[in-house]
């Protein structure tokens, strides 16, 4: 445990694309165990934040700090290995690889041999068909698969905080279902879990908390069982209009 300080503090981070203010301000806090949501449009600054929290972009102002450590100027690499994985949006899988060298780069500032052949051995217990297709070339994975095995890669690093960046999209619903559930399992497991998705009603299925983000700032934040009772986040991000 953390003496009570939440695991990832992130303290008025103002974030630019080079001339754009991408992020004016944003605070926010994940507690260890926690699985928090953070929703908003497209544009809104959701990919800008965790590219900023794993350290592909540099904030020019405020505070980023994992388990009291400030990590907001340690390069990506570094950010892994302290405990921070992000699984991106897109996927971006290592895609003319097989589905076992993903998983492989996955795990690769570990050194710990016989570990890693059985976090593999538990990844294929999550993800069964990834099993069946260890040896298939990623890129020829279906779309369901390959948000599969980017989570899985991503788990590969054995990761304290899991930043999981819209892992539903373009995805059926049933394979929603299965990728949400795997997310709730990962973090029953012990993994915590800022999870950036558009599909806000599956998130907040699974996210004890949300914050709602517009044009880069925060402008609510609250147990997901109030926000999906709010007039705002019903009109905007559940698509649910009561007039």
């Amino acid at each position: 445990m953390n003496n009570g300080q939440p695991l990832l503090n992130v303290q008025d981070i103002h974030t630019y694309y080079g001339n754009i203010h991408a992020l004016k301000g944003l605070s926010l806090i994940v507690n260890e165990g926690e699985i928090v949501t953070l929703i908003g449009s497209n544009g809104a600054g959701k990919s800008t934040m965790l590219n900023t929290l794993s350290g592909v972009l540099k904030a020019k102002v405020g505070m980023i700090s994992f388990r009291g450590d400030r990590i907001d100027q340690l390069s990506p690499h570094k950010i892994v290995r302290i405990g921070i994985s992000q699984v991106p949006e897109g996927r971006k899988i290592f895609s003319r690889l097989s589905v076992t060298e993903n998983l492989e780069m996955g795990a690769f500032i570990r050194n710990d041999t016989i570990r890693i052949g059985m976090d593999m051995e538990s990844v294929f217990d999550l993800f069964p068909r990834l099993r069946e297709r260890r040896r298939q070339i990623a890129g020829t994975l279906s779309g369901g698969e390959q948000q599969m095995l980017a989570i899985a890669r991503a788990f590969m690093a054995r990761p304290q905080l899991l930043l999981l960046d819209e892992p539903s999209m373009g995805l059926a619903p049933i394979l929603v279902e299965t990728i949400f559930d795997t997310i709730e399992r990962i973090n029953k497991e012990g993994t915590t879990t800022l999870l950036v998705e558009q599909n806000a009603l599956m998130a907040f299925q699974i996210a004890a908390r949300g914050y709602v983000i517009q044009t880069g700032r925060i402008v609510m934040e609250d147990k997901t069982e109030n926000l999906q009772e709010d007039e705002m986040v019903k009109r905007l991000y559940l698509g649910i209009d009561e007039e």
